[in-house]
């Protein structure tokens, strides 16, 4: 037996995770910078009382529509509230859409996807004609009008969104399942015994989700992105809520005078959907085998 062999057979020999995923983001220069950006605007929404230097719906007239200063870092908007306060404050929110968007999503779609891939032929026709009407519809379009249908409102474009989102993960998990299912080791569970149930939830699942994770890693991003232009237009979030999308609206007739009421809040979507699209890249990477061999 090889040197090589005997690696390869001693568990205790071969890199551990935490080894793979350091040495993969040292050589990854974009998954470190999205991460490390990612990672400081989590701090940011997690200690935000801390770090803003004014309360962040506070209402000062003598001092509205001031532009950015050392007190001031990021100026006021035209209610004489410090916008930096605001965005950072407004993090929370955007890291909380993301996260209800995508858990609701794959809550709904996952199930789908791994029913429609386990038991194929009718049950799987008909899963995926229903999400297909759901896919018909442009990316906006559809949260636009359940958000109508549902009333304006930061829960409603959540929920919409998620309705809109959950055909994709749903053919995602769909494909790895059809694949799995016909493996030696499924097989041989149903030749056992094993239920349908058990086999899909023990076994297969397991087997086919990291496709799902890494579409998740990269549509967070898009998510904060599709709330604020919902919030942009009217039916997303209302005041007092701090969100990104909101603040650019209420900003948007005073832009040319005063550009810094709309440029920050812009510019926080902007980074923070740069950010994660980075960090999903990496993540899509660093899970696939091909990418990992040619390194």
């Amino acid at each position: 037996m090889s040197s090589l062999d005997g690696f390869q057979a001693n568990p205790a020999l071969q890199p551990s995770w935490t080894r793979r995923i350091s040495h993969f983001a040292s050589t990854n220069t974009l998954l470190f910078v999205g991460g490390g950006i990612f990672l400081l605007i989590i701090l940011a929404a997690l200690f935000a009382p801390w770090i803003v230097p004014f309360e962040p719906n506070k209402i000062d007239f003598s001092h509205k529509l001031l532009a950015p200063s050392l007190e001031h870092l990021m100026g006021t908007d035209a209610l004489g509230r410090d916008i930096f306060s605001r965005v950072v404050y407004g993090a929370q929110t955007s890291l909380i859409i993301g996260i209800t968007v995508l858990a609701i999503s794959m809550a709904i779609g996952v199930p789908i996807g791994l029913a429609a891939g386990y038991f194929g032929g009718k049950v799987d026709m008909l899963l995926m004609r229903i999400s297909d009407i759901f896919l018909a519809f442009p990316p906006l379009l559809l949260p636009i009008a359940i958000t109508a249908a549902l009333g304006a409102g930061l829960f409603n474009a959540m929920l919409a969104l998620a309705i809109s989102w959950f055909p994709w993960y749903a053919r995602i998990v769909r494909g790895s399942v059809m694949a799995i299912r016909k493996e030696l080791y499924i097989d041989a569970a149903r030749a056992m015994g094993v239920g349908s149930l058990r086999i899909m939830f023990r076994h297969a699942l397991p087997n086919s989700w990291t496709p799902a994770i890494v579409q998740g890693s990269m549509d967070f991003g898009y998510t904060i992105l599709a709330a604020a232009s919902l919030s942009f237009i009217g039916i997303g979030a209302k005041p007092p809520t701090i969100e990104w999308g909101l603040m650019v609206a209420l900003s948007r007739s005073k832009f040319l005078d005063y550009w810094w009421t709309a440029a920050f809040p812009g510019l926080a979507i902007f980074v923070t959907v740069l950010a994660v699209n980075l960090l999903g890249d990496g993540i899509r990477d660093m899970l696939d085998p091909k990418y990992r061999s040619a390194r």
